[in-house]
């Protein structure tokens, strides 16, 4: 749905205005939300909350990326292209344009700005403020100077910049956002489509997981809801979802699982593994583990001796993130107690998803549904039927 305005610029103000105050209503919460227009406007209220998300015009933000030149691109989701800016307070920000041909539309904008306009950890990338004019749809967050998790992981060279020490602090970085989705934040968010492409890098190399336009809202005494809208990427969802449609916090503990595996093993779960078998990364990590080979899974790039225990440990509550049934899966405070305290015993890890008498079983999915699943990590976020 895109907005139009014609006549008199009074009148495209006053139209403006309606939509921003409509948008602002939508959003709710407690969150404090400015108009700025032409630069960042500071709150005349004394005690100003950290989470205090702005409205910016369309011009501001086009001069602060610089006429969104191709110089400024940061990358390119499935909301759109992503641009590096400077607001005139010299503050750097990360610009997020909904693209024309995107598949995601106004709900997945105003999803994304209502979830991270009331959510606030370190763990979370923080929402600046957004724009809507005409039909631009815009959303500005903080930007992280060291990218995505993707980056590094999967390239030869940089990804022996990520040593056992901080691959371990990514670990745990994101099991405390997910744990804060899923039990602490004033909503009840599931996040559908994490991923190491969703996974920021901060300066010092904390992570920040990103891009809610897919999450889902679950009441406190809802424990999962089925939909007829299969949303995702390909490698990371749960069987349960993939087939079913069936959402639970469990949904996000397999893409977590999958994730603590791939950065275990800087290889992704997508490829194939094992010439004879044709195994992807769930597969062949099974494989392995039954066969008391686990640590042959482990990044070449990782050679200290001394963390042989600590990455045992994680690669054990990575098969347990994955098993096949949601039930048998820990929950992520089960997680964050099995990573920060090595004194409890770990329950033997059952059959994973996805993994059928020792071949990588894709064929559970029902042809009709496979057609609409990523092959290269980009998200979908349509899918109709035939």
């Amino acid at each position: 749905m895109a907005y139009h305005w014609g006549g008199s610029s009074a009148c495209i103000n006053s139209d403006r205005k309606v939509m921003q105050k409509k948008l602002l209503h939508e959003i709710g919460g407690n969150a404090m939300l400015s108009m700025v227009y032409g630069k960042v406007r500071k709150s005349k209220k004394k005690d100003k909350t950290s989470n205090e998300v702005e409205i910016f015009t369309f011009e501001s933000i086009t001069a602060a990326a610089n006429n969104f030149s191709a110089a400024n691109k940061l990358g390119e989701g499935g909301f759109g292209p992503v641009y590096k800016g400077t607001l005139r307070d010299r503050q750097e920000v990360a610009i997020k344009r909904l693209s024309k041909s995107s598949g995601q539309g106004l709900t997945e904008f105003k999803n994304e700005a209502k979830l991270m306009a009331k959510l606030q950890h370190n763990n979370l990338v923080k929402l600046l403020g957004f724009c809507i004019q005409r039909d631009e749809r815009i959303l500005v967050y903080e930007y992280l100077s060291n990218k995505s998790l993707d980056f590094y992981l999967f390239d030869s060279t940089r990804k022996n910049l990520l040593d056992w020490e901080k691959r371990l602090n990514i670990i745990g970085g994101i099991a405390q956002g997910l744990l804060y989705l899923h039990k602490y934040s004033r909503l009840k968010v599931i996040h559908r489509d994490l991923k190491a492409g969703n996974i920021l890098l901060d300066e010092e190399m904390n992570p920040k997981i990103s891009d809610f336009g897919l999450a889902r809202i679950f009441g406190p005494r809802v424990s999962e809801e089925k939909t007829n809208r299969v949303i995702g990427t390909y490698g990371y969802m749960a069987p349960e979802y993939a087939i079913c449609g069936v959402v639970s916090i469990k949904t996000d503990v397999f893409s977590f699982g999958v994730l603590l595996l791939e950065i275990l093993s800087g290889k992704k779960n997508r490829c194939r593994y094992h010439l004879d078998r044709q195994l992807n990364l769930i597969g062949y990590a099974w494989q392995l583990w039954n066969e008391g080979r686990a640590l042959e899974l482990v990044d070449p790039a990782l050679n200290e001796l001394s963390t042989q225990n600590e990455v045992l440990r994680c690669i054990h509550i990575g098969l347990l993130c994955v098993q096949y049934q949601a039930t048998d899966r820990p929950t992520m405070l089960d997680i964050v107690s099995f990573l920060s305290n090595d004194t409890i015993q770990l329950p033997q890890p059952q059959q994973p998803a996805f993994f059928n008498n020792g071949v990588a079983d894709e064929s559970v999915l029902p042809y009709s549904k496979q057609e609409h699943y990523s092959l290269n990590d980009v998200t979908i976020s349509n899918i109709y039927g035939r």
